[in-house]
């Protein structure tokens, strides 16, 4: 039998190729399998939605500046954590919210309380109340803490659907440094657009007076920002966080190292 070695030749360079396809594809189908189990799922499973942003906290249109205590650390949220003092928690006992002032006041001095301020900044559509230019009524937005659309309808009980979130709690600041601000730079804390978001109200309920030690958004894709936030309104008003409360930061922010501290600017 006479064997036609061109075409056997070419047969295995085919076969070669081949094998070289399937090869190729079952290890890209492998790594997508190790993609998905490890990381993947929790990424489809989450809208991605970033959150209140940096040009977000502070709009110079109708919004007048909060001077905080100290300048915000530009640069790395890890860095910024790395400035901040490691003590542990003062007692709450002595813990009242008239400390920080009466609230909602109009500390920026633009005209509005702060409570309607932060609902025109967050809220989208915005509807503001016949023969007023600072009382929303209406709004809707996709709520960082859960990632759900939400509308706001002012009134008893649908107001209570969206609340003012302190990013680092009244209750928080007090048991750690805010004790020793004056008077007036309680009221700028609790006041300044830097530490106050629009949250889903039970979510806000359940947070409570938690730091990152004990309570993060459910939306995982807010936590750096989040967090960066509470790292920056610390070191704006000379707050410290506990051991505990730095590790959870750092656990964070080792998932996004490049994020920044955030400013109203």
């Amino acid at each position: 039998m006479t064997v036609n070695w061109s075409s056997y030749r070419r047969a295995r360079r085919r076969s070669r190729q081949a094998w070289g396809i399937l090869a190729a594809a079952a290890v890209s189908a492998l790594a997508g399998l190790f993609w998905f189990f490890t990381a993947g799922q929790f990424a489809l499973a989450e809208p991605a939605v970033s959150g209140p942003t940096e040009a977000a906290v502070f709009d110079p249109a109708w919004m007048k500046p909060v001077e905080p205590v100290h300048p915000v650390p530009q640069g790395a949220a890890l860095a910024a954590l790395e400035g901040l003092a490691v003590k542990g928690r003062a007692a709450a006992s002595d813990y009242s919210r008239e400390a920080f002032g009466q609230a909602w006041q109009d500390v920026d001095r633009n005209g509005c309380d702060t409570r309607n301020d932060i609902l025109r900044r967050d809220l989208t559509a915005v509807v503001m109340t016949e023969g007023s230019k600072c009382r929303v009524a209406a709004g809707s937005f996709q709520e960082p803490y859960t990632a759900q659309f939400v509308d706001f309808r002012r009134g008893s009980e649908s107001s209570r659907a969206v609340q003012i979130d302190h990013v680092v709690a009244l209750s928080d600041a007090w048991q750690k440094g805010a004790q020793a601000l004056a008077a007036g730079e309680r009221q700028r804390l609790a006041n300044d657009p830097l530490n106050l978001i629009a949250a889903d109200g039970p979510a806000n309920q359940q947070k409570g007076a938690g730091d990152a030690a004990t309570w993060l958004p459910k939306n995982k894709s807010i936590r750096c920002h989040y967090v960066a936030r509470q790292i920056s309104v610390k070191a704006a008003y000379g707050l410290w966080v506990t051991a505990a409360e730095k590790d959870a930061m750092k656990r964070v922010l080792g998932s996004c190292p490049g994020q920044q501290t955030v400013a109203a600017r």
